[in-house]
């Protein structure tokens, strides 16, 4: 992933996060808008240390 990608989803995760905590429809949500796979945003919600919520599917 290039660095732009990389920045854009690292600025979409904090924005969708609260108290450093996401929803897992709000991850996939921002996978999908950004043509991700969802192991990709879930490394980077562990990076940047934010907690992904309520993952009925074992995605994150």
């Amino acid at each position: 992933m290039d660095a732009a990608k990389k920045t854009e989803l690292a600025e979409a995760v904090k924005a969708a996060a609260t108290g450093g905590k996401i929803t897992c429809p709000e991850a996939r949500e921002i996978a999908e808008r950004l043509g991700l796979p969802y192991t990709v945003v879930g490394k980077a919600c562990n990076e940047l240390e934010i907690k992904v919520m309520g993952c009925s599917l074992g995605c994150f």
